[in-house]
């Protein structure tokens, strides 16, 4: 038998083989180096199979913390990530209402029930993080600002201040809302002072007063400036255009050439496209077309008197009666006006020469008329003052004519050197005419009364002209129009019938000319029809006059 108690299969059953120990004596020593072959047949041992002892079953550790810890995580995961799986979970009816809120947005329903800012409140505090509903907040705040803005630029004050309001709340200010707060409170200023401006038109208008600066027309033009969209004062601007318009067919009616000359002046400075101004220009146009050959006739009628040496007298074929004449068909005439300086002159000629002959009684009654024309004739005080009455006036009596003048004591010559003194100072600072009392025609008639032999004061006194016409040169360089015009009037007063006004009268229309061309290039047409008035006055007969008025006229 096998020793691992299998049967050998192989070997025979009836041969017996002995065991064998082998070499017992060689024990001890070293082990071959190849275990020797001991003829036995090999076996192999299987190990005994040990019946294996009963496993225990493993420690199991607990599950349930592991769970708690997922669901925790997984709540953290939500609670972060809400606003984005709030969006995945169907919400039917605050996209309905969120969507009904944007499109009343886009009608511009922002009010009411069902407006826009209601429906987009109300999602609000269904979902207060909801970011459509705050961006819808934003959006119809900035429609709110845009309709007061809108509402402001109206003139619509207290509508743009509500809206202002709302706008507030849902933008919480802003620099775009405080720019259209401080807007709407400057503008509640301008109206206060509208309204007084109208106020006070309407009582220029009640009164007559249409033009002039406190004139109803001047004041609701100033109202319109301030408040450009004010319909009272708009209409009140009508009623003074109304007014004149009629004033000027009454005077053109009546042939007051220089009555509706003003009015529809006025009437275009104010109001340069009024509808029934081209006609009463034509009708002025047409009267003065009328006038134009008489006008011519009596000029130069006049012209041909003062050449005959028919200068006054009864009649009505002297100078002064034919320039009196043009004067009543062109009040403004500058030529008229010059026609009767002539007149004066030439009665303060014949004066002198009289004083000259020793006829002082004619020469005082010719020096009265000439006083008459242009009483504040330089030549004119010369004369007086050489005739020994005062300057200022005439003497009282004839019984004070030809009684010489007593030589002046101390007291009257430091006067006289006083007045000089003053006159000249007066003088150098362009004080021709002006102030009265102060001025130096003034100061000069002053001194001319202590002394009319006075050299001194009567040069000073007779240079006086060449004066005023280096300061109108002067102040027609720098552009002051104005100050000319009035040096031109001066010039007129102190050397009446001086031809060589006229070229200045045309220098100076021709400079108000240049100002009312750059006025229309600008479509100034108030300022530009206020030159042309100013051109019309010094030089009516200048071509460019009628060119540029009829560019006024074809403004609209």
């Amino acid at each position: 038998m096998h020793m691992s108690g299998r049967r050998d299969h192989h070997a025979d059953p009836s041969e017996r083989i002995e065991p064998r120990l082998g070499d017992l004596d060689h024990l001890d020593d070293d082990p071959p180096a190849a275990p020797p072959r001991d003829e036995l047949p090999s076996i192999r041992v299987e190990p005994e199979r040990r019946r294996a002892a009963p496993e225990r079953p493993p420690r199991r550790t607990p599950r349930w913390p592991w769970a708690l810890l997922v669901v925790a995580a997984a709540l953290l995961a939500l609670w972060l990530n809400q606003d984005r799986l709030r969006g995945l979970v169907p919400r039917t009816g605050l996209n309905d209402q969120l969507a009904r809120a944007e499109q009343a947005l886009q009608q511009g329903r922002l009010d009411g029930p069902d407006g826009a800012r209601a429906l987009f409140e109300s999602a609000g505090e269904q979902e207060p993080d909801n970011d459509r509903a705050r961006d819808g907040l934003r959006q119809v705040g900035m429609a709110e600002l845009a309709r007061a803005d809108a509402a402001y630029r109206a003139g619509r004050l207290d509508e743009a201040s509500q809206l202002l309001g709302a706008a507030r709340e849902l933008l919480g200010g802003g620099s775009d809302v405080d720019r259209l707060d401080q807007l709407i409170a400057k503008a509640r200023n301008g109206a206060s002072q509208t309204e007084a401006l109208i106020a006070q038109a309407q009582q220029a208008f009640d009164a007559g007063r249409l033009d002039g600066p406190d004139g109803a027309g001047a004041l609701y033009r100033r109202a319109l400036d301030g408040d450009p969209g004010n319909a009272v004062a708009a209409h009140g601007l009508d009623k003074v255009g109304a007014a004149l318009a009629a004033k000027a067919r009454a005077a053109l009616a009546a042939n007051d050439d220089a009555g509706a000359a003003a009015s529809i002046d006025q009437l275009a400075a104010l109001l340069p496209s009024y509808g029934e101004l081209p006609a009463l220009r034509a009708a002025q146009a047409q009267d003065r077309k009328q006038d134009d050959s008489a006008l011519a006739k009596a000029l130069q009628s006049g012209q041909d008197a003062l050449r005959a040496g028919r200068i006054d007298g009864d009649g009505d074929d002297t100078a002064l009666a034919w320039f009196r004449r043009a004067l009543q068909l062109d009040p403004d005439n500058a030529q008229a006006h010059a026609g009767l300086g002539q007149v004066a002159q030439a009665l303060v000629v014949q004066a002198n020469a009289a004083l000259d002959a020793g006829d002082r009684a004619q020469a005082r009654r010719l020096l009265d008329r000439a006083g008459e024309l242009a009483p504040k004739s330089a030549d004119l005080a010369a004369a007086r003052a050489r005739l020994g009455e005062p300057a200022a006036a005439p003497a009282a009596a004839d019984s004070a004519a030809g009684t010489l003048q007593p030589p002046l004591g101390p007291q009257q010559q430091a006067q006289l050197a006083e007045l000089l003194r003053r006159a000249q100072q007066a003088t150098a600072r362009g004080e021709i005419m002006l102030p009265p009392g102060d001025s130096a025609y003034d100061l000069y008639r002053n001194a001319l009364a202590i002394d009319g032999n006075n050299e001194d004061a009567r040069r000073g006194l007779q240079n006086l002209p060449n004066v005023v016409t280096a300061q109108f040169d002067q102040a027609l360089s720098s552009g002051n129009l104005a100050h000319a015009g009035e040096l031109l009037a001066d010039l007129a007063d102190l050397s009446p019938g001086d031809a060589g006004q006229q070229e200045l009268g045309r220098r100076l229309g021709d400079a108000w000319l240049d100002q009312a061309e750059q006025q229309l290039a600008r479509g100034d047409r108030a300022g530009a029809a206020q030159s042309l008035q100013q051109a019309r006055k010094v030089a009516p007969a200048l071509a460019r006059l009628q060119e540029l008025d009829g560019r006024l006229r074809a403004m609209h």
